[in-house]
Order: structure tokens, then C-alpha cells, then sequence
């Protein structure tokens, strides 16, 4: 497996990161037993150092106690992985039948949390994410977690710019924790790319994360501007949800809600036809999507997610899968990709 440079951050890391929102118990409980045999199997067919990236919102913080205890569990040296936390929520108790930060998303949590994006709300997080991890690991990457849907919940312009400048506050914490030496690197992780386009006008990013926005069902050219724009500030690339949560290859849910087949028949038409033209080339679905999401020059890797510890091996063998030439034509011949797309094809 060949690594690839994270950007500027001196980090070299494998082409797949694995997130970690089912152990959260995104959608469903997952056992415990199944999330230790989901660590396990990542580290068991991933070269280290193995990526893990998570967040204060999965599962109420579930996600991350449950890393520390996998990792201590399993005796996993701390060289051999690295950490990233997404941080903008934070745990607090749960006073209601159920969680209020994402209803009907989260499984089986037992704490509720709650968003705290400014310079003093983003350290708190920090440092209850490295309590909830517990010794001796912490958090080498560090963001700030769907600072659009933070920006998007704005009552009005004024309130925006409150909230965009409380935004810019926490990246001063981070990089503060940068200089001290608590951190590695300082990003950010988003599903609307224009976000992260404005606040790197304003902040000089170590990496990103986009999610839902580079991948075989949607791929701008203005995103690919920007990336060639970010890799020459040598700032590093994580592409995540290329899947579309499980769309794209056969799942019910799309970017974290179900679809509807009548008013959005275009979707599942495209899907259709991508997963006929993926049999008629012996391809697997998920394999494009994965080479699909790397293609562009400056994307380090892609982050994969799932609660299955059986398919941890394919999503590994799919970063190194080779998809036939004819398919990314015939992909772009039914237009299912861009045409111009120049990297595939």
C-alpha cells in the first residue's frame, strides 16, 4: 500500500481513513463486541500507522470512549495510530427520553451534547475528546467539526457574521494548541465545500475534509479548482462519504436522510444505471467510488465508514483496486460522470 503525504503536516498516511461514527452507534446499537472486532480487523489488514478520525458528535462522544477502550484492549502502541477529532460538540447529560443534538440518528446514547464553536467552547472540547479517548492516546488532527451547518442555522446576516467569527475564535484556540505542541494539525470538516472555501480565506488550514461533495455522483469543476488551489498552498485532502452513505452502492440512505424515489427519481435512475454499467465491467460498486474519490491529484485518502467487521478487508482492497479503462468512458459516454472530468477516462 503506498502512503501519501497529508499536505504540509509531515504526516504520511495509508489512502484510506477510517471513520469511526458506527461505533457511536450511528442508526443502530452496535454491540460492543462488534465495534472491538471492527478495531481489530482495521488494524489487523491496514499498515500503520492505521488513521482513525472521529468526532465529539458521534454518538454523544460514545465513539470516542469507545477508540481508547478498543485501542487499550487490543495493546495498540500509540506510534501506531493516529487520531483525529473533529471537535464542536460537547457532552453533556441526557435529560429527555432521547438526544436532541441529531434526533433519530443515534442509537442507544446515554448523554446528549451540545455545540460549543468559539475559542473557549472549542478547547473545552478538546479536552473533554482527550478524557473521553483516555491515556495514553490523544488526538494528533484536530478541526472543526460541520462548521456549514453551524453558519446554516444563522437567524439572519448579522447573526451569520457572530457566528463566522466564532468560528474563526475556535481555530485560534486550535492553532494556540498547535504551537504548544498538544496537536499535529489543524483542519476542518465539512459538507458544503464553499464553506470550507470561505474559511480558508480567513484560516491557513493544515488539511480538510470533504463530505458528499467529491465524488462519481457529484464533482464540480468549481471543487476541483479549489483542491488544485489548496494542494499548491500544500494544504492535505480527506475525501469522505464518496458512498453518499450507502447510496451510491445500494443503501437506502443518502447524505444522512432516505431519498424519495418519486420526487427524486433522477437519483435513483443515475444509480441504476451505475450499478448495471459496474456489473457489465466486472467492477465492484464500491471500488469506483473509492478510485473515484482518489483520483484527483492532492486527495490523500479516503475516510470509509462501517459497522461490519467483515468488510473492513475489501474497503482496504479497495483503495488499491484497478478499474478498467472502458468503464470511466463508458461512465462518462452515459453521462454519469462529467465529460471534461480530466483525471479519469
Amino acid at each position: 500500500m503506498k502512503f501519501r503525504a497529508l499536505g504540509r503536516t509531515g504526516l504520511k498516511i495509508p489512502p484510506i481513513v477510517f471513520g469511526t461514527s458506527c461505533l457511536g452507534n450511528l442508526y443502530e446499537a452496535v454491540p460492543d463486541e462488534t465495534k472491538l472486532a471492527i478495531v481489530s480487523e482495521i488494524f489487523r489488514h491496514c499498515p500503520p500507522p492505521v488513521v482513525l478520525d472521529s468526532a465529539g458528535k458521534y454518538g454523544a462522544g460514545l465513539a470516542l470512549e469507545v477508540i481508547g477502550r478498543c485501542l487499550r484492549g487490543l495493546k495498540i502502541p500509540p506510534e501506531r495510530v493516529v487520531l483525529s477529532n473533529k471537535l464542536a460538540w460537547y457532552r453533556v447529560p441526557l435529560r429527555g427520553p432521547e438526544p436532541t443534538f441529531e434526533r433519530g440518528v443515534w442509537a442507544a446514547v446515554q448523554h446528549d451534547a451540545e455545540a460549543r464553536v468559539s475559542y473557549d467552547g472549542i478547547l473545552q472540547c478538546h479536552r473533554q475528546g482527550c478524557e473521553l479517548l483516555g491515556r495514553p492516546y490523544a488526538p494528533q488532527l484536530v478541526s472543526v467539526h460541520d462548521p456549514d451547518e453551524f453558519l446554516a442555522a444563522a437567524k439572519d446576516p448579522a447573526d451569520r457574521q457572530r457566528r463566522f467569527d466564532s468560528i474563526v475564535g475556535a481555530y485560534r484556540a486550535l492553532f494556540e494548541l498547535k504551537r504548544n505542541g498538544a496537536v499535529k494539525a489543524v483542519g476542518i470538516g465539512a459538507k458544503d465545500w464553499r464553506v470550507i472555501r470561505e474559511i480558508v480565506e480567513k484560516v491557513e488550514l493544515d488539511w480538510v475534509m470533504f463530505a458528499c461533495s467529491l465524488t462519481v455522483w457529484t464533482h464540480p469543476p468549481e471543487l476541483l479548482d479549489f483542491i488544485a488551489r489548496l494542494r499548491s498552498r500544500g494544504v492535505g485532502v480527506v475525501n469522505s462519504a464518496v458512498f453518499h452513505a450507502g447510496f451510491l452502492t445500494g443503501g437506502a440512505w443518502f447524505d444522512y436522510r432516505k431519498p424519495d424515489p418519486i420526487r427524486e427519481a433522477e437519483l435513483f435512475q443515475w444509480r441504476e444505471k451505475f450499478l448495471a454499467l459496474c456489473r457489465r465491467w466486472e467492477a465492484r460498486p464500491t471500488d469506483v467510488c473509492v478510485q473515484f474519490g482518489l483520483a484527483v491529484p492532492g486527495v490523500a485518502a479516503v475516510a470509509l465508514n462501517t459497522g461490519k467487521p467483515e468488510r473492513i478487508r475489501d474497503n482496504v482492497a479497495g483503495v488499491q483496486a484497478k478499474i478498467p479503462p472502458n468503464l470511466w468512458r463508458a461512465l462518462k459516454d452515459e453521462k454519469l460522470i462529467a465529460r471534461d472530468f480530466p483525471y479519469l477516462g
